[in-house]
């Protein structure tokens, strides 16, 4: 599950190197000489220097660089880096070996960008404790000898994961365009929403989009996925099976699923699904007709946010403006099996329901400074009662969208205790069409509560004992969608409504 913020989808590192124009004696060389030119991101400078060494160059141009993306020049390189930060006052050369083989060359140059943007923006300055540049060269050394791309990408990963941060990762260049595509909210696939289960790392469905190939197998949230085309998913990340889902329409896949019905009886079974052009919105909605205790039929709109894609807020926002003009009186905002996305689409959401200028989300960045996000000026659509669905799988953008209208009074929340995901990542496309995904920041919620690895705990638990109670004119939803009424949070939400709109009256 992702929690990402899509402002720093430009931050690149740009980077220049000397090399040796002969096989060197040894394979790692470093020096230190006077400053020729320099690039500069943000507070980290590049700079390429030249050494007295007389089979030494300095790469100064373009069409060079290029060339060195190639693969055709020498054996070895170093990058001298200075910065402006205080804390990375003085300069730095470090040295590696750079590959013949052009793939491995390629990837070695996407390591270098990686490393400095991670060395520049990751929230833990002792990078878990360890000597990060001494890192960059322990892992140019390994990849060296490698032999083809998949290898040296996965020196990366290994890499990264010495960070301690699961969320902290590379992924390549198909599996972002595929991000991408999926955060545009269009896609050619199957329809279906998965993830890994945190303990066990099945991959299970989160939802399947209405009326798509996959909902028309009969695959449902909760199924687990087996195989893929005959290929076990033991291991795999839910990013890598979503890649092999998607496809060229008119194309099939086969996947293999463990279900289990009404009656707790499990089954096993494979499934052939055509893949078709998945047109999905992260908005989904109803109105429910409710009967209060006075006997009173109102209506509750009920809203599903899906994910938080770049279209979230807009069509949000265009939902609640259509149900007020149908004479919707409180809502029901469902953030369960949220993973999260974009944070900014949470806090553009959050803004469809909050006024004034209050805090949204707290962030503390890697030196522990605090710095609020606060509305500007907000006027929310409706002040209308407002409950907000959340459980173990709502996570990221979904709790500090859950966060910011909990705290500043704006909802109650029900359901079962949240995921526990407090940071933030920005995402960095890399010169090769990868990108990389880096922990920037932690959030608290506005009231200053960690969300981190604690997760936030709703008001009112709702449970399945709520559906074997007796229903009466005073607690009961009635809506077109069956499965609406058979949701026990949804009859919780709409008690805990009956409540807000009795204390409302006797105030």
């Amino acid at each position: 599950m992702e929690a990402l913020n899509s402002n720093n989808l430009d931050c690149t590192l740009s980077t220049l190197s000397k090399f040796s124009s002969k096989p060197a004696s040894k394979p790692l060389f470093s020096c230190r000489s006077p400053i020729l030119n320099s690039w500069t991101n943000k507070n980290l400078r590049v700079r390429s220097s030249h050494c007295s060494d007389k089979n030494t160059f300095l790469a100064e141009n373009e069409d060079l660089v290029k060339r060195v993306g190639r693969g055709v020049l020498g054996l070895a390189a170093a990058v001298s880096l200075c910065s402006d930060s205080p804390a990375l006052a003085e300069s730095l050369t470090v040295a590696f070996p750079i590959s013949h083989t052009r793939e491995v060359n390629t990837v070695q140059r996407t390591l270098v960008e990686a490393w400095g943007l991670i060395r520049e923006t990751f929230i833990d300055p002792t990078f878990n404790h360890q000597d990060w540049d001494m890192k960059l060269q322990q892992t140019m050394v390994e990849m060296f000898p490698l032999s083809s791309e998949d290898a040296a990408y996965n020196k990366i990963k290994g890499m990264l994961s010495t960070l301690g941060d699961p969320f902290t990762r590379i992924i390549s260049p198909k599996e972002y365009q595929s991000f991408r595509i999926g955060s545009d909210g269009n896609l050619q696939g199957v329809g279906l929403f998965i993830s890994a289960e945190p303990k066990t790392g099945h991959l299970v469905v989160l939802s399947c989009i209405e009326n798509s190939p996959a909902a028309r197998a009969g695959i449902h949230e909760g199924d687990e996925l087996m195989e893929i085309n005959g290929e076990r998913l033991d291991g795999v990340a839910s990013e890598a099976a979503a890649q092999k889902l998607r496809g060229r329409v008119g194309t099939t896949v086969t996947v293999k699923v463990h279900s289990v019905d009404e009656l707790g009886s499990p089954s096993i079974r494979q499934v052939r699904i055509p893949r078709e052009v998945i047109k999905f919105s992260p908005v989904s909605s109803a109105i429910i007709l409710h009967r209060a205790p006075d006997g009173h039929v109102s209506k509750t709109g009920y809203v599903k946010l899906s994910t938080f894609s770049q279209t979230a807020a807009v069509e949000m926002e265009n939902t609640v403006h259509e149900m007020e003009n149908q004479g919707v009186q409180s809502y029901i905002l469902d953030l369960r099996n949220n993973p999260g996305g974009l944070v900014k689409a949470g806090l553009d959401v959050a803004q469809i329901w909050l006024d004034g200028t209050e805090t949204l989300v707290n962030t503390i960045d890697r030196d522990g400074n605090m710095l609020p996000i606060n509305m500007i000026n907000g006027h929310a659509i409706t002040h209308d009662p407002l409950v907000v669905l959340v459980n173990e799988e709502s996570a990221s953008a979904s709790e500090i969208l859950a966060g910011a209208l909990h705290d500043n009074g704006r909802a109650i929340l029900i359901g079962h205790r949240t995921f526990g995901k407090g940071k933030i990542q920005s995402v960095t496309e890399l010169h090769d069409g990868s990108a990389l995904f880096i922990t920037v920041a932690k959030y608290l919620s506005p009231a200053l509560h960690d969300i981190d690895q604690v997760g936030i705990a709703p008001d009112v638990q709702c449970t399945t004992d709520s559906l074997n109670t007796p229903k009466d004119d005073s607690f009961k939803a009635r809506s077109s969608s069956s499965s609406l009424e058979r949701d026990s949070c949804i009859l919780v939400a709409e008690h805990q409504l009956d409540i807000q709109e009795s204390n409302g009256s006797a105030s």
